[in-house]
């Protein structure tokens, strides 16, 4: 490992332990966490031992492994009986805020943390600064750097750093009921401004919602601004004690104040995402559109499957935009494998961090149950992947016509090492944007406030 600086490792104790606890209580209370639905075996919660499979060759090494996939004991039994030199001790320590708690835990403690964990991207940086996780740079990582786009490849580092492998990602579009826009005569909006008029017409004809507004997902809010051009975060690992906050740029708060008017006309709901009600909504008719992630209909299969019922008729496009002429490409969610400094064995781990997610039939499992969209361009360059049908978009070849441009066009992401309690403060903000105590704009010039303040707090030079 990099070795660190005194200064460096006395910011590392001001974020560290309680702090970060704190920022990861929230995690999972976004719906940015745990894109899939938690494995039905609830798994062992150890480090070591205890494994939630079978090990099939006991005389290899054993590298154990965190991970809250619906599918990963399947893959995790693929892995083990192709691979006589290593053996994967997979447990289920719990599913995004819960598992980051008991990492944090074992990190304080220095000792109970797996060798390779499960980390959604957004988290990254906060365990970076606490040195808990390796630098895979050192550990062969440029050789599957190939495997995946520029994008997926920049959320998983930081400067020449990087700290983990991506799995799957949430490129974002405009998931829609075609039977709903059929009614009503609404054309597919290929603009936000498009989105709004659509929207409009919905209530004058007495139609239902044109789409949600959550104060419960502070991610998707982000991803959205970014694609009007926000640069939330300047932030390096190299370079760990500053960080450079911009979250009042006038290209967000155009985003705020677009959805708070949308919101005052009566022309977007503010439901809570992620709730049996909202996704009722969804299967009723209460929404024409559901703004999301291309990992949302394995979400809403997954969801009792209420979404696909009562002649229910869903396709995708892509995400509305502000400029046509120059669309931006946004990501929702997106997991990872990184291997933690407690490894017995990093080289080892690294391999395992690398390949378990990697072979053909991993990726076909993964695709198959619908619970993922993998990175691997082995998948997307894949005929097959782009040209099947999608059972929940009718028929629709989804990945071809839609999600696989959006994630190959995605730039990627700088993450701050403080993410979680970012999206505490905008879910505040958000809930201002709603109740209209203040306006979008005046909400991000507070949160831009709020967050120099806490950066500089917790020990941060801000740029």
């Amino acid at each position: 490992m990099k070795s660190r600086t005194p200064k460096t490792k006395a910011v590392m104790a001001t974020v560290s332990a309680g702090a970060l606890l704190v920022m990861l209580a929230a995690c999972s209370a976004d719906g940015s966490t745990s894109t899939g639905t938690e494995s039905a075996d609830g798994g062992a919660d150890s480090a070591s031992g205890d494994c939630s499979n079978e090990i099939v060759y006991p005389d290899a090494p054993q590298v154990s492994v965190w991970a809250w996939y619906p599918n990963i004991n399947t893959v995790v039994d693929m892995y083990n009986k192709e691979h006589k030199d290593v053996q994967v001790c997979w447990s289920n320590a719990g599913q995004g805020g819960d598992e980051y708690a008991k990492f944090s835990t074992s990190i304080a403690a220095g000792s109970g943390a797996p060798d390779v964990i499960m980390l959604e991207a957004e988290v990254l940086p906060g365990f970076e600064l606490q040195n808990a996780l390796v630098d895979l740079s050192e550990h062969g990582a440029d050789e599957v750097k190939g495997n995946f786009s520029a994008g997926a490849w920049k959320d998983v580092s930081s400067g020449d750093s990087v700290y983990a492998i991506p799995v799957d990602g949430g490129p974002m579009a405009m998931i829609y009921r075609s039977d709903i826009f059929a009614k009503y005569g609404i054309e597919i909006p290929t603009t936000w401004d498009d989105y709004a008029a659509a929207a409009q017409k919905l209530k004058d004809a007495g139609g239902p919602f044109m789409g949600d507004f959550g104060s419960n997902v502070p991610a998707w809010f982000t991803a959205l601004m970014t694609q009007n051009g926000q640069v939330a975060w300047d932030y390096d690992s190299a370079d760990p004690q500053s960080i450079g906050v911009d979250l009042n740029d006038e290209g967000s708060k155009k985003v705020a104040d677009y959805w708070q008017d949308l919101i005052k006309k009566g022309l977007v709901d503010t439901q809570d995402q992620f709730t049996t009600d909202y996704v009722g909504g969804l299967a009723n008719g209460s929404y024409a559109t559901y703004v999301s992630a291309a990992w949302a209909p394995g979400y809403l299969t997954g969801a009792g499957g209420a979404a696909t019922g009562d002649g229910a008729e869903w396709q995708v496009a892509p995400l509305p935009q502000w400029d046509a002429s120059d669309p931006v490409s946004v990501n929702w969610g997106g997991s990872t494998f990184a291997v933690t400094t407690q490894a017995k064995d990093a080289d080892l781990a690294a391999t395992v961090a690398k390949t378990l997610y990697a072979s053909d039939e991993a990726l076909k499992d993964g695709v198959d149950t619908q619970t993922i969209f993998p990175l691997n361009q082995k998948v997307l360059t894949s005929e097959a992947f782009a040209t099947t049908p999608v059972a929940f978009f009718n028929g629709q070849q989804a990945n071809g016509e839609v999600y696989i441009p959006a994630e190959n066009a995605y730039p990627g992401y700088t993450y701050s090492p403080f993410t979680t309690y970012y999206y505490s403060e905008l879910t505040k903000s958000m809930l201002t944007i709603i109740d209209g105590s203040t306006t979008g704009s005046k909400a991000l010039d507070q949160l831009q406030e709020t967050m120099t303040d806490y950066a500089k707090a917790q020990g941060f030079k801000v740029k």
